[in-house]
């Protein structure tokens, strides 16, 4: 039992080594690490600082994610880029919680595998559900939210520092979708063309403190990944899944709340919750139910929970996590009344 269970948690590490860390992973911490030491305090502020409207703030931060082909966990340097540059706690939560939900490929791919109606409704529920937690969180904590000393009434982000932006986050979302050989070729050009132009437009203290930042959050967050993925995997070896989906039929609180908290503890690769949830649906799991698995599961995962301990503390990370599975919950709910 013991060997099956550490086989388990093995193949789920080499499965995300292999499929995440070369395409997804290491473009996630080198954009965060650019956002950190390349971006402005001032720039970074203006859309996502304590102290910017919240009717600017919160609809950036909640459709941001929406190019981004990221998980629970790819997700994690980015926010930890953007809240260590002093974003406020409830925009950079609101975009934590939004950006692998939200993502075009998770939602078109919704819509096509599960139905129109359970893709709207992830979409919209994703965004609505990340602004409600996002200032749930800046009023619980309006204390932590203004870091002292930053304006935000400058933006001194020049064009060099923008297209570096964008082509990082070209090669993090193509990177993770390319499939032909030359899709790959052109994903390797793009790297290529950011090296040089990173290489003639930075000095050489300035692409120290790009890749001094990047091995910060890399050393900070990777273990933790690691040992979650491991753990998240030997869960799921315990969890059979004719067995959680007797309990996730209909559309009861117990069933929703099963499915958010299930959801919230196993660890999605971008993607893969729509194949899994299609499985389960056809073993009984109610649209209600799977509606919540969709919200909780991609925000969150047992690796997620604990690098967001670790970025934001116990106490903010506590909070967090209960908003999203309660959240998660009664949209289900909501939803699966709409349907029935």
């Amino acid at each position: 039992m013991l060997d099956t269970l550490l086989l388990a948690g093995i193949d789920a590490l080499r499965e995300y080594l292999a499929l995440h860390v070369l395409l997804c992973l290491i473009p996630a911490f080198f954009l965060a690490g650019a956002i950190a030491s390349l971006f402005s305090k001032e720039s970074v502020l203006k859309y996502f600082g304590a102290d910017s409207p919240k009717y600017v703030t919160y609809p950036v931060a909640a459709i941001s994610g929406i190019m981004l082909a990221v998980c629970s966990c790819t997700v994690l340097p980015l926010f930890a880029g953007i809240y260590k540059r002093g974003a406020g706690i409830g925009p950079a939560t609101t975009f934590l919680y939004s950006a692998p939900a939200i993502n075009l490929l998770a939602i078109v791919y919704t819509a096509k595998i599960l139905g129109f109606d359970i893709g709207v409704a992830r979409a919209v529920a994703a965004i609505g559900l990340s602004v409600v937690i996002g200032l749930t969180m800046s009023v619980v904590f309006q204390n932590h939210n203004k870091m002292p000393g930053f304006k935000t009434n400058g933006d001194d982000r020049n064009i060099r520092t923008t297209i570096t932006f964008i082509l990082l986050l070209a090669i993090l979302v193509f990177a993770g979708i390319a499939a032909t050989t030359l899709e790959k070729a052109a994903v390797i050009l793009l790297v290529l063309v950011t090296i040089a132009l990173s290489w003639l437009w930075y000095t050489r203290e300035e692409l120290k403190s790009w890749m001094q930042e990047t091995w910060f959050l890399v050393k900070q967050i990777t273990p933790l990944l690691f040992a979650g993925v491991f753990l998240a995997g030997v869960i799921v070896a315990v969890l059979p899944g004719e067995f959680v989906a007797t309990l996730v039929g209909g559309n009861s609180i117990s069933a929703n709340l099963i499915s958010s908290v299930s959801g919230s503890l196993m660890y999605f690769s971008t993607l893969t919750e729509v194949p899994i949830i299609s499985a389960l649906t056809k073993l009984g799991m109610g649209k209600g139910p799977a509606l919540t698995m969709l919200l909780a599961g991609p925000a969150l995962s047992l690796p997620n929970m604990i690098v967001i301990s670790r970025i934001m503390g116990t106490k903010k990370a506590g909070l967090y996590i209960i908003l999203v599975i309660i959240a998660s919950l009664v949209s289900g709910i909501i939803f699966g009344n709409m349907v029935a």
